[in-house]
């Protein structure tokens, strides 16, 4: 059965798209804080609490999110906030993913894949060799993005995820031949 053509997602044009690196602070970063709050409130607010996502969200300083060492990325669509991740520095050759994003009205577009690259990228230029990042037990389209984009399961996956809580990933990143 297919499916009908006004609920098929709409395929990317990066024509239409802007990869923004912003501080913190910018507005156009707000969608992603104000629906990661809800997402996570949502999803975990029985087991954490409901201020247990603005506590997450504000667990690191926005400084952990700049350059050199750091870097927060918006994607827009015609000037839209529509998908975002950040990384910190988790050790000397590694990068923490972060807040890995996408608008609930632009899902299932690959935006999610399209911010993996982009962080992936940009990690890479910036000297790391390796990734980190988790996600929560209740994410299952996180856990699945991330085994399909080569990440490597730091937990047992056929455990249930409930008895985990966060799903550790990690990655390793191609490095630049040397002259």
């Amino acid at each position: 059965m297919t499916a009908e053509p006004h609920l098929r997602p709409r395929p990317l044009d990066p024509a239409r798209l802007a990869v923004l690196s912003l501080p913190m602070h910018d507005p156009r970063v707000r969608p992603l804080l104000d629906e990661l709050a809800v997402e996570y409130d949502t999803r975990y607010g029985d087991l954490f609490g409901r201020s247990a996502a603005t506590e997450e969200l504000n667990r690191y300083p926005a400084a952990e999110f700049e350059e050199p060492h750091g870097a927060l990325l918006i994607i827009q669509e015609d000037g839209e906030s529509i998908a975002g991740g950040a990384f910190r520095r988790y050790d000397d050759t590694t990068a923490e993913l972060k807040r890995i994003w996408t608008h609930s009205a632009h899902r299932r577009r690959g935006l999610g894949r399209l911010v993996l690259a982009e962080l992936e990228a940009l990690a890479a230029a910036r000297g790391y060799t390796r990734l980190y990042l988790t996600t929560g037990p209740r994410q299952p389209e996180a856990r699945h993005l991330y085994l399909t984009t080569g990440y490597e399961a730091q937990f047992d996956l056929d455990a249930d995820p409930e008895t985990i809580g966060p799903l550790a990933f990690t990655k390793q990143l191609a490095t630049a031949p040397k002259d």
